[in-house]
């Protein structure tokens, strides 16, 4: 059954590629349908409650994905209006510039891109205004010039991290607010004002938002998208296949079954895939037709290949002191990205996370056996924690892809151990410093409640690479503009597109790239 409309775009997904790109088209006047595969976030108490989020899973995706060995997992992924953006830490970092420059890993090499930082510094300076993100430029030595300064000021520390601070400059080093994107007004003590949407609660990094105060993508894009008369979303619609036209040079028809169990034929002009990269890969591959037989935009062979999802560590150190931080995530650590005096490849960064409540160090107890004193009950460990992010690079392998069987489902191959020097010398880096820091040198402990109860195969929140854009079609499926090489109205918008990941969180990227790519799209419907 075909819809009896035909519209200009079509935007699949709702994410941090798709709702901001939608946003940005939403003032041209043209017919734009947005395609949901999920439905709105229900607002409910178990928003903001541990167990429900980290350790139940309520809201992760009842689906499984298929490793290598053919073993199931559950991928760390949300079906919402928003997508992973209502669930993520809105830790809106800017690639560094050397990222978009080939730079030599200890375990290879990282590609460069075929756009500068320089080309995409205005769009990120726009992404880091519309998402309210809080920060200072001039504090991270590592970040490239801004055009402009944050339009709000850093989120303001905490006395236990302003000493960790303190502290991390005696050192000689240099840590700096990290850039989070939260709808704040602080009064002169770093206190919520009155008519401040976020109260600056312990409930950030992971949580979606029960006050609409996060910058997600549903808040900050999608809703004000919708209020133009010419934007529409259909939520429920599990996009299936692209058909294309016999020449297979143009997408015509977005095959989606809705949630009522029809199946129904959505027509537009021009196409935009924003699924995540994993989604993304796998509809291009499901779309094969005598055209295209190994998928949409694959002549290359490189759709669903390349995929990166980061190597992380998430940590909890026990502070000597108690630790009463509610909002925790406001400070970073980028000394040793590219590199440190004893080793000559990027290490990666250090940031904050949320802070540990008694349910989620509970979620923990099984794996931590043995590992605490008696002396520390679990009550008295989420009392002294101070949580860490470390983040390093991993690299885009042609191996480490994304497949369909027969069946239709997804098999995601990763090498686990791909690049990971750095980020264990990372680690080594903050083990050395915590008797310097205030915290008990022998207490760093995995914090696996954030990385999928330890398997790194499931922590998919930063999946990016399977759609790669490029200068050349042998070797990319996308080109600079992220049109599709082999089609003359595709384009791809989430994180499918990075050529390599850096080794900062992707989502401010994807959004300005999204920003980008929608003037591109905005000019050519003129």
């Amino acid at each position: 059954m075909a819809d009896d409309q035909h519209y200009d775009v079509i935007v699949i997904g709702t994410g941090a590629g798709g709702g901001t790109l939608a946003h940005r088209l939403a003032p041209t006047g043209r017919r734009v349908l947005i395609l949901e595969r999920g439905d709105y976030l229900p607002r409910e108490r178990d928003n903001w409650d541990s167990t429900a989020v980290f350790v139940t899973g309520r809201y992760r995706a009842p689906e499984f994905w298929y490793d290598k060995n053919g073993d199931r997992f559950p991928p760390e992924v949300n079906y919402y209006v928003g997508g992973n953006t209502k669930f993520y830490g809105a830790a809106l970092f800017r690639l560094r510039p050397e990222d978009f420059g080939e730079l030599r890993h200890h375990g290879g090499i990282s590609p460069a891109w075929p756009i500068r930082y320089e080309d995409l510094e205005p769009y990120y300076t726009q992404a880091e205004h519309l998402y309210l993100v809080h920060g200072r430029h001039g504090e991270d030595p590592t970040e490239g010039p801004a055009g402009a300064q944050y339009a709000h000021p850093p989120v303001e520390h905490e006395p236990r991290i302003q000493q960790l601070s303190d502290d991390l400059e005696k050192k000689g080093l240099h840590p700096f607010h990290l850039p989070i994107g939260v709808d704040l007004t602080q009064d002169g003590d770093g206190r919520p004002t009155r008519t401040s949407a976020c109260i600056r609660c312990d409930r950030v990094d992971g949580f979606p938002c029960l006050l609409g105060a996060k910058s997600d993508a549903q808040v900050i894009c999608v809703d004000p998208a919708l209020e133009h008369g010419n934007v529409t979303m259909v939520t429920g619609a599990n996009v299936r296949r692209l058909e294309t036209d016999p020449t297979g040079r143009t997408v015509t028809g977005v095959v989606a079954e809705l949630a009522d169990g029809t199946t129904t034929a959505f027509r537009a002009d021009i196409v935009v895939v924003a699924c995540g990269a994993v989604n993304s890969a796998a509809l291009l591959l499901r779309s094969a037709n005598d055209a295209h037989p190994g998928g949409l935009a694959n002549r290359s062979d490189v759709v669903g290949r390349h995929y990166m999802r980061h190597n992380n560590l998430a940590l909890m150190a026990v502070s000597k002191e108690p630790n009463p931080t509610r909002f925790q995530k406001t400070l970073a650590l980028h000394d040793w990205y590219l590199g440190a005096d004893d080793w000559d490849f990027p290490l990666g960064g250090v940031q904050m996370l949320g802070k540990s409540d008694t349910d989620q160090i509970h979620g923990e107890a099984p794996r931590w056996a043995g590992a605490v004193t008696p002396d520390l009950p679990f009550e008295m460990l989420a009392h002294h924690s101070v949580d860490f992010w470390l983040c390093g690079e991993d690299l885009p392998l042609p191996e480490s892809r994304v497949t369909l069987d027969r069946d239709g489902d997804i098999h995601l191959a990763l090498d686990e151990k791909n690049n990971i020097a750095g980020l264990e010398r990372l680690r080594h880096k903050l083990q050395g410093m915590l008797g310097h820091l205030g915290m008990h040198e022998h207490h760093l402990l995995p914090h696996s409640i954030y990385l999928h109860k330890g398997m790194p195969i499931g922590a998919t929140a930063h999946q990016a690479g399977t759609v790669r854009f490029g200068t050349d079609p042998r070797s990319s499926a996308l080109d600079v503009d992220c049109k599709a090489h082999d089609l003359d109205n595709l384009y791809v918008v989430d994180t499918s597109f990075f050529p390599s990941i850096g080794a900062v969180n992707p989502s401010l990227t994807a959004i300005a790239n999204a920003l980008r790519v929608g003037d591109v799209i905005a000019a050519r419907l003129k």
